[in-house]
């Protein structure tokens, strides 16, 4: 399919996981992307991995300077943005707000939160300036329902949830439609923080799914690809769980 010929997209933590897959994702179905992340070398490897329509970009979310720059660099090397992914997120710590000390619930939600707002501060102006577009928030399913000792994880994606609503009404006029994406548990590298390897935590974490396994990637590429498209085009305000049904119980 080629839904995104064309168009632009900017993903904010972009470098690995379900970021890199994204970015693949809408090379492969005709878009230009700004692959932006923290750590340059990783974000550049997977921008000259995907050529001339990729550009890798150093991008730390919670600077506003250093997100008005990523969202420069799209228009100066592009000549518009059409579309905004913010995948960015901080390494959780697993506590209680008993444990939680105040750097790592700050950190979170500095990441995830307000990461998104200062990438949308300066990308949905830019949206907008091209006759409209999409935001995407890599939520998560922790936004909807809790789990145990993960009090900033799951505010600050529940947050990320809210802000998508909120942005939508204001955006909705300048033809900009923001919507959230929530995941399940998904074979990436934040996963072998807990399990040593991805058979580990499938077997781990799969039974809590109802499809029985947790998901790939491309998996949720895919579903963040048809937010971008046209396809979703009376799509806006939305929280699409992509959560093998984990939510449903």
């Amino acid at each position: 399919m080629n839904r995104l010929q064309g168009s632009v997209v900017l993903i904010a933590g972009a470098a690995s996981g379900i970021g890199a897959a994204i970015a693949r994702r809408c090379v492969a179905e005709g878009a230009s992307v700004v692959c932006a992340d923290h750590d340059l070398a990783v974000a550049q490897a997977l921008a000259d991995e995907l050529g001339s329509s990729a550009a890798g970009c150093q991008c730390d979310v919670t600077d506003a300077d250093s997100a008005r720059s990523a969202v420069d660099m799209a228009k100066q090397r592009f000549g518009r943005l059409d579309g905004l992914v913010h995948n960015a997120a901080a390494p959780s710590t697993n506590a209680s707000v008993v444990d939680l000390d105040e750097k790592s619930w700050r950190h979170e939600l500095d990441v995830s939160l307000t990461g998104a707002f200062l990438m949308s501060k300066y990308a949905v102006p830019l949206i907008a300036a091209g006759g409209g577009g999409s935001v995407v928030f890599i939520g998560s399913q922790f936004g909807r329902v809790a789990t145990t000792r993960a009090v900033a994880y799951c505010a600050a994606k529940a947050g990320l949830i809210h802000l998508a609503k909120a942005m939508a009404v204001d955006h909705a006029p300048d033809k900009v439609r923001v919507n959230s994406l929530s995941p399940g548990a998904v074979a990436t590298t934040r996963l072998l923080r807990r399990f040593p390897d991805f058979d580990a935590a499938n077997a781990g974490l799969g039974p809590a799914h109802l499809l029985g396994r947790i998901a790939e990637p491309e998996e949720i590429a895919a579903a963040a690809a048809f937010l971008l498209s046209s396809d979703a085009s009376f799509v806006t305000g939305s929280d699409m769980l992509v959560d093998g049904g984990y939510a449903t119980r």
